[in-house]
Formats: C-alpha cells, sequence, structure tokens
C-alpha cells in the first residue's frame, strides 16, 4: 500500500526521488518496477506492475467502441509508461508526462493505496485547499458510503 505525502524536488533532467516508503512496498512485492501516466487531473498517477495489469485487464473487457473507454484509453493507456528507480531512488519522469502535470522543480508524491499521484506542488496545494463547508459535506457522503 503507498500512503502519505511526500515533497522533493525534481531536476533539471526530469528526475526526482520515489518515496523510500514507496520504494519498500515495490520491493516487498518483488518487484521494483511501477507504471507512471497521465491522470485526468492535472498530475501524474503510478501504479505497481501487478495493480496496472489487473486495471488493463479489466479494461480489457469494457465495450472497445464505447466513446468514454475510447477516451480512456487514449489519455490514460497510451501515455503509460513503465519506469523504475535507480541506485539513489530516483525515477526519471518522460518529458511529456512532465508538461503534462506542469511539473518543474518541486513535487508532492501522494500515496493513494494502491497507487501514488505526482503533483507539482503548487497545483497539489491548490486541489487539496477545503472549507469547513466542503469539509462537512464531504464527513456526509463518507457517512453514506458507509465509511
Amino acid at each position: 500500500m503507498w500512503q502519505g505525502q511526500y515533497e522533493h524536488a525534481m531536476d533539471a533532467k526530469g528526475r526526482t526521488s520515489l518515496p523510500a516508503r514507496f520504494r519498500d512496498a515495490l520491493a516487498a512485492a518483488g518487484d521494483d518496477r511501477f507504471v507512471l501516466t497521465s491522470a485526468l487531473d492535472p498530475c501524474l498517477v503510478a501504479y505497481p506492475l501487478a495493480e496496472w495489469r489487473a486495471f488493463e485487464e479489466k479494461l480489457a473487457h469494457l465495450p472497445r467502441f464505447d466513446p468514454n473507454v475510447v477516451k480512456l484509453r487514449r489519455l490514460y493507456v497510451s501515455a503509460a509508461v513503465e519506469v523504475t528507480f535507480d541506485a539513489t531512488g530516483r525515477v526519471l519522469v518522460p518529458p511529456t508526462l512532465r508538461a503534462y502535470a506542469g511539473l518543474e522543480k518541486d513535487v508532492v508524491w501522494a500515496g493513494m493505496g494502491r497507487n501514488a499521484e505526482l503533483w507539482s506542488k503548487s497545483r497539489w496545494v491548490r486541489v487539496t485547499e477545503t472549507t469547513e463547508e466542503e469539509r462537512r459535506e464531504l464527513a456526509i457522503k463518507l457517512g453514506e458510503l458507509g465509511l
């Protein structure tokens, strides 16, 4: 499971450290590879390889000509790249993915359970700001979902 928020820097070559806890989770699963792709939000999503394969399997069973499925494949699957981390724990984020997510110097890895998101720090701050009213509405919705 990937959880927690970790702030890191990205260098001029597009390398950033994968949080040690995420590396440990990959090692525990027996594979240091993961998939990085564009998200529906202006960020990137990282999946352990086994989780990505399970996602692709589910996607393969959806109606191939449904316009929403086609769009998901175009936005999500076509941008996917398999990556590994180097001896110092850094990953190289391809230029097209960096541009999509607006990644520059300061980035945030956000563990989401079975995957993680990689955000520009300034965008992360904006999307995680909530009002008291929004938190109350969220609490009600979570109660309705049985959480």
